[in-house]
């Protein structure tokens, strides 16, 4: 069985990053451990949320697995919230990288043109140095246009994605994937790029118009897990694109209208025979 470290935020009730991960990435056959970097009352979305940061027990917790020869098939980073937790994870990977392991990161900082609360500009230079050391990293079109200091459009074409997409291959990671791009009304998808073969991938589904917290969480761990299942980054890409959709138009079904994440224990079985249809084909 293959193992993955995952390294991000706990918010205890809210449905995103290791509430998002630890389960999924498990369903689909992985071992996962965790290493908190927050806890938090709730997400961020919720009012009055209390936060604790974890950055004094990183060294301490990573020293321990050192100490017990553990190692990690893939380590993937989500959320961190400071500029010393993302000096602490280029220690991490120099600590446990092999020639053989993964290293994904989705640099979660902003999101519709703008920075999340509490970041600046030294915080993306620090996630920019950091996605230099990824195998993969899976930015949207915001937080690539701040890492790459390029002009964030909401209108575009593939000649800017393209641009964007070599862009970010400059930053150092080997392959370089966009979440949250559209090229005609009514579709979104991904777009990738290998820097080695230098062949881009699009991948395009229906739009549900809809908007949820920790879908992109979703996304990147079904990516990773598909992956520790021997899919390609292309392959692991589409697969977590589709059931993001699907899982969204379920929690649209829900007469309760949860607002606060989806409802990816109701489909985690739908993910499943996904996967098991793909190993077929």
């Amino acid at each position: 069985m293959k193992r993955v470290l995952t390294v991000q935020d706990i918010s205890c009730l809210g449905k995103c990053s290791l509430t998002v991960a630890l389960p999924v990435i498990s369903a689909m056959g992985v071992e996962t451990v965790i290493l908190p970097t927050a806890v938090l009352s709730t997400h961020t979305l919720f009012p009055g949320f209390t936060y604790k940061d974890l950055s004094d027990q990183i060294e301490p917790i990573t020293a321990h697995w050192q100490a017990q020869g553990a190692g990690f098939d893939a380590i993937y980073t989500g959320y961190l919230g400071t500029v010393t937790q993302i000096e602490q994870m280029k220690d991490l990977f120099r600590t446990f990288r092999t020639p053989d392991n993964l290293i994904f990161i989705d640099p979660v900082m902003a999101d519709n043109g703008k920075l999340y609360a509490n970041f600046d500009e030294a915080y993306v230079r620090a996630n920019a140095g950091l996605c230099a050391q990824a195998d993969i990293i899976v930015p949207n079109i915001t937080e690539a246009c701040l890492m790459t200091e390029t002009e964030y459009r909401t209108e575009y074409d593939k000649t800017y994605i393209d641009t964007l997409l070599h862009r970010l291959a400059l930053l150092g990671a080997k392959t370089v994937v966009l979440t949250g791009v559209s090229f005609s009304e009514g579709k979104t998808g991904v777009a990738g790029l290998d820097t080695s073969s230098g062949e881009t991938t699009v991948y395009q589904n229906d739009l549900v118009n809809a908007s949820y917290h920790g879908t992109g969480d979703l996304f990147s761990s079904v990516c990773v897990g598909a992956m520790m299942r021997g899919r390609t980054w292309p392959q692991a890409m589409q697969l977590a694109a589709d059931y993001v959709a699907l899982t969204i138009r379920a929690t649209l079904e829900d007469p309760k209208k949860p607002w606060y994440g989806v409802n990816f224990e109701e489909t985690l079985p739908v993910l499943m025979e996904m996967l098991k249809e793909e190993t077929k084909a």
